[in-house]
């Protein structure tokens, strides 16, 4: 308490007594004890509401127990079944929850992991992919800034993601492997990687590159063939041994049909070995007799020009030209799309030629824009110039009906820069991104497509498009969504198909561990989104002849279903609308493959070193019932005795109101009873 609120509250006491004297004591010759009651009555009314006024503040002090946590993450992908130790993992989960010392110790938090990290419902070991390094994430965002050990129960076969070796590091906590699974070496030949593109071209020659790995004591032949169909179109004698554990094989096959075509390499096993699922891989490549070609025009040298050209090339059905005005004029015709980089007075010839040869254009404006000579060359949008830049953010529009658009958490991507003034289209229009300001949508589009006599078109107001590519990295951790969205507004600008009033997004084949979701759009008569639709996916397996129907969901602006985990095969389905007659077919295919069944031992290098490397310690399973003791006896998980202070002023105190109204009560009482009033 601060000395002047002291010095109030004396002077409040010395007031108070005053008044309670004057009023009752002073002069008085009669009734001297009532008089003196009543004083102190007066005296505690007044000092009271002076203190209500002057309203110091304490402080309140109260303590607690906090105990530190152990976060339990169980592996719950396909490997753990694998490997025969779903047992061993049950035991020990049993174990942990019936010790009452150690819930009396920890504040105890489960979680399963696979490909993603969740809380623990129930353990399936039916996931498909592993991702250790979720796991590490998860738990330095959900317990920062707390004592929360890591008891990872796993046989530390990751199949994708960032290495958990090195992100374990970042978590802050001291991780307790568990290591489930055979430490026994066998000796194993195994298909480690393969590498092929997805897409050929018809009557091109493709390249298929082979990585054979091998493990074991002493050397080994054994034979290395590439079926299509049941005809060996490659075959190659591999030697192996201790010193010379992998070798690349190389060859290229040719691409004589369009469509998906399979094939599946083979590498003999040797005799007695114990994994022969991974001697053995499925691949496929779709055969294509056109490539997109696009011509991306600019004057300037730009990092938006390799960004856009590294983003769209990422398909390989599509091809980038860089070209200046002057080179694009010999061949425009020769291009699906035109992609026009802040044209400037150079373009006057390529758009004129843009326009009598009615190509479809994709314009990407910024600083050095001549819109002058833009709003004179056509007749769709026209631009306020004002000769000064905005920097200008992205926000979704979830009701762009075109096609699907993945939400990227556009909210968060750098701004582009762009001229100020208001875009106003002549035209029908359907934005994409409007643009924001300080959080704050301005309601005026940032990037829009509109259909103008069978061409497509689409305007980007703004440069820096290389930093959204850049964030959507360090967001997710790669390019790959990034460069679907860009993906998937080429496709649209790059066709002439008519507008169906149903469509469906999906891919001509997929791995056996791909996430296989189907998405559909619905519009009604005007070609609007409609939210009310229900559609049904008839699903038949052609390999089997079996038939199934799955409803689609609703999620935003487009219909999914989620088909992950159907077994291998050659499959066509048909969309359809419950009650109108309007549907859409198509075919794909799954190829055979688990990832989860590759392995043949736990990976106790990589588990021990995550131990070592956070101050942890890594336990086998047999002996995984002495992590308790270690745990309970590691002085650096002990109860910690914690302070909360709050500073609580006087006037939130109910009891000194109370006390007013008693005092106050009681005075009036007696003053009635002796005949004071």
């Amino acid at each position: 308490m601060q000395t002047q609120t002291l010095i109030y509250i004396i002077l409040a006491g010395i007031a108070a007594l005053l008044v309670a004297l004057l009023q009752y004591v002073y002069k008085s010759q009669k009734r001297k004890r009532l008089y003196i009651i009543l004083a102190f009555l007066r005296f505690i009314t007044v000092f009271s509401i002076l203190l209500l006024l002057i309203n110091p503040k304490f402080n309140a002090i109260t303590y607690y127990d906090e105990k530190p946590n152990l976060i339990v993450a169980i592996d719950n992908s396909e490997s753990v079944s694998h490997l025969k130790q779903e047992d061993n993992v049950k035991t020990l989960y049993e174990t942990l929850q019936s010790n009452s010392v150690l819930r009396e110790r920890f504040n105890i938090e489960y979680y399963k992991f696979g490909d993603d990290f969740e809380a623990l419902d129930s353990l399936s070991y039916a996931t498909r992919q592993t991702n250790i390094s979720n796991v590490f994430k998860g738990v330095s965002e959900i317990y920062k800034n707390t004592t929360s050990p890591v008891l990872l129960i796993s046989d530390g076969n990751q199949t994708y993601g960032a290495d958990y070796q090195y992100t374990s590091t970042k978590v802050g906590q001291p991780i307790f492997p568990v290591i489930l699974g055979d430490t026994t070496q066998y000796s194993d030949l195994r298909i480690q990687q393969l590498n092929v593109n997805r897409y050929v071209y018809l009557r091109n020659q493709f390249p298929v590159e082979v990585f054979a790995n091998y493990s074991g004591t002493g050397s080994v032949r054994s034979q290395l063939r590439i079926w299509s169909g049941n005809s060996v179109v490659f075959s190659k004698e591999v030697n192996l041994s201790t010193t010379k554990t992998s070798e690349i094989i190389s060859t290229s096959l040719p691409a004589n049909r369009v469509g998906v075509q399979s094939y599946r390499i083979e590498l003999a096993p040797l005799e007695n070995e114990k994994n022969t699922v991974n001697n053995y891989k499925n691949f496929a490549v779709e055969v294509i007799d056109q490539k997109t070609n696009i011509a991306l025009i600019s004057e300037r040298i730009h990092p938006d020009l390799g960004a856009i050209k590294k983003s769209i090339e990422t398909n390989e059905q599509r091809s980038v030209s860089l070209l200046t005005p002057r080179e694009a004029l010999d061949n425009l015709e020769d291009y699906q799309l035109i992609i026009l980089y802040q044209p400037n007075t150079s373009f006057g010839n390529v758009l004129e030629a843009v326009e009598r040869l009615k190509l479809n254009t994709f314009t990407i404006t910024g600083n050095t824009t001549n819109w002058t000579l833009l709003n004179a060359s056509q007749a769709y949008f026209q631009q306020e110039v004002t000769n000064q830049s905005e920097d200008f953010q992205p926000n979704l529009n979830t009701s762009y009906n075109p096609f699907i658009i993945d939400d990227l958490a556009f909210d968060d991507f750098p701004p582009l820069e762009s001229e100020f003034g208001e875009l106003t289209f002549l035209v029908p229009n359907e934005t994409i991104l409007f643009k924001t300001v300080n959080g704050n949508n301005l309601n005026s589009p940032l990037l829009s497509t509109f259909e103008v006599n069978d061409q497509k078109h689409a305007v980007l107001s703004g440069e820096g498009i290389w930093r959204w590519r850049a964030q959507a990295y360090l967001d997710k951790g790669g390019f790959q969504e990034f460069d679907n969205f860009m993906g998937k507004l080429v496709q649209y600008l790059s066709s002439n198909k008519k507008r169906r009033r149903i469509s469906v997004d999906y891919k001509s084949f997929y791995n056996g561990n791909d996430n296989l979701i189907i998405s559909a759009q619905y519009f009604n008569k005007n070609y609007e989104f409609d939210n009310s639709a229900t559609l049904i996916l008839d699903l038949k397996n052609a390999t089997t002849n079996t038939s199934q129907s799955y409803p689609l969901l609703l999620n935003t602006n487009s219909y999914s279903i989620d088909l992950s985990g159907i077994e291998a095969g050659d499959y066509t389905f048909t969309l359809k609308h419950t009650s109108e007659p309007i549907s859409i077919s198509g075919n794909f295919k799954v190829l055979e493959y688990n990832v989860e069944q590759q392995f043949l031992n736990a990976d106790v290098t990589k588990l021990e070193a995550v131990a070592t490397n956070t101050n942890g310690k890594s336990y086998f399973i047999d002996n995984a019932s002495s992590v308790i003791n270690d745990l309970m006896e590691d002085k650096r998980f002990v109860t910690i005795q914690k302070e909360n202070k709050n500073v609580v002023p006087l006037i939130d105190w109910s009891y000194l109101l109370a006390l007013i109204a008693l005092s106050l009560s009681l005075e009036w009482f007696l003053r009635k009873y002796n005949g004071l009033i």
